[in-house]
């Protein structure tokens, strides 16, 4: 994420201390759905224009960065988007990459990417210690 994307984050996020939980600044920050479902039927819309559409716009953008530069982004994002479209994809990102940024701002937490894609990151490992086994050298770190 470049230095526009962060300053448009933080001067429009303002005190993180008002979002008492990650999945309150994702809605905020409009990464989420607006939808109400009932017995699997549309109830209705809600109020799809509440939050930042700023840190809407941003969030989006760092998932793209996100997924062109990032492996633990990519290969989640990939996976994501072959059981769904690339803009669920693209929107789920952003929605992990904002309760990412929740975690940073409120805990002062480094960024660790074995938190945001777990399952990606024991996958890395389950292979590397599976071709260990097999007497091959593999560096999980990679």
């Amino acid at each position: 994420m470049g230095r526009v994307l962060g300053l448009t984050m933080s001067m429009e996020v303002g005190e993180i201390s008002r979002f008492k939980t990650p999945g309150q600044f994702a809605s905020y920050c409009r990464t989420v759905d607006s939808r109400r479902l009932s017995n699997n039927k549309k109830k209705g819309d809600n109020n799809g224009k509440c939050g930042n559409k700023y840190l809407a716009w941003a969030f989006v953008e760092a998932a793209n960065f996100a997924r062109q530069h990032h492996d633990h982004c990519r290969r989640w994002f990939d996976r994501k988007a072959a059981r769904t479209s690339k803009v669920i994809a693209t929107k789920a990102l952003a929605c992990k990459l904002a309760k990412a940024a929740w975690h940073l701002m409120s805990q002062g937490s480094d960024y660790d990417p074995g938190r945001m894609c777990p399952e990606v990151v024991r996958q890395k490992f389950v292979r590397a210690a599976a071709s260990q086994k097999k007497g091959l050298v593999a560096n999980p770190q990679d």
